[in-house]
């Protein structure tokens, strides 16, 4: 795989010197392989496979605070709104 250092640090806006180049080529070169060579991942973490992590399920909370409880922490409110400053011209 050819890497094109130069492309990536246009992307990446940074600048780079030429000297440098090489360097940064086998690096990324490096990091590219590492993730090459790394096992895929099944369904179920087993980083300790006699004790398997299992990911809990998502169980959204409904109506746990009012609006009105909420709206106490804001430090300006207008019509049932949070204000907020205003970032564009």
């Amino acid at each position: 795989m050819n890497i094109d250092i130069k492309h990536i640090a246009k992307l990446a806006r940074l600048h780079i010197e030429d000297d440098q180049l090489e360097k940064f080529e086998s690096e990324m070169q490096n990091i590219v392989d590492m993730v090459e060579k790394m096992p895929d991942i099944e369904d179920e973490m087993t980083l300790d496979p006699s004790n398997p992590m299992r990911l809990r399920e998502d169980k959204a909370v409904q109506d746990k605070f009012t609006r009105q409880e909420l709206m106490q922490n804001a430090p300006q409110v207008k019509a049932g709104c949070l204000v907020v400053p205003k970032t564009v011209e």
